[in-house]
């Protein structure tokens, strides 16, 4: 068994980790669908309350491998503001949508909704629009998770390796804590009702 990177109470598997960083990963589907199978089913994860996969867009072999190997309860469409990142959700919420798949989709989240600078705290810059992902969610009639803000506190803490929920950044954890708090409740309700 492939025992999970552990930090901050959360454990953590990625190709990443089990590739020397200045090579690229190619494979074509089946190697992929492969890895993702090894990471759900080779993977020591032990007692877990949730299990989060982080997916590429699109919706090819490594969604519909995913799909067939785990019982899912339900995935997040993330998306940015502009057209060219909804388009690519809009991919994503049909294909979760067909007949053969069916998995219920839990919300939207928009990522790097605006930018607010720490020096101004109270500004908001829509640099790539303003709320296409909420504006989506309305369109599907999908639940809107939130709005996740553009800061450097994001990017500073993925270099160093600290998630933004152990910083001192609030305005990015108020986020981050609303969005989790309307999954884990959309997660109840689906798991209620079977």
């Amino acid at each position: 068994m492939i025992v999970p990177l552990q930090k901050y109470g959360i454990e953590l598997m990625s190709i990443g980790l089990l590739v020397d960083e200045k090579n690229a990963v190619v494979w074509r589907g089946p190697m992929a669908s492969s890895a993702i199978k090894q990471f759900v089913t080779e993977v020591a994860w032990g007692e877990l309350d949730y299990l989060v996969i982080d997916m590429p867009p699109g919706t090819g072999d490594i969604h519909l491998t995913l799909m067939q190997t785990v019982p899912v309860t339900g995935v997040v469409i993330v998306t940015t503001p502009q057209d060219v990142a909804l388009a690519d959700a809009k991919k994503g919420i049909a294909m979760f949508g067909q007949a053969q798949i069916n998995v219920p989709i839990l919300g939207l989240v928009e990522n790097m909704s605006y930018f607010t600078p720490a020096e101004l705290p109270e500004n908001k810059y829509y640099i790539f629009g303003k709320e296409g992902g909420k504006k989506l969610a309305e369109e599907y009639e999908l639940a809107f998770l939130g709005q996740i803000p553009l800061v450097q506190g994001i990017r500073e803490g993925g270099d160093s390796g600290t998630p933004i929920m152990v910083s001192n950044e609030a305005i990015t954890k108020l986020a981050v804590e609303q969005m989790t708090a309307s999954v884990v409740r959309n997660i109840a309700i689906k798991n209620a009702l079977k």
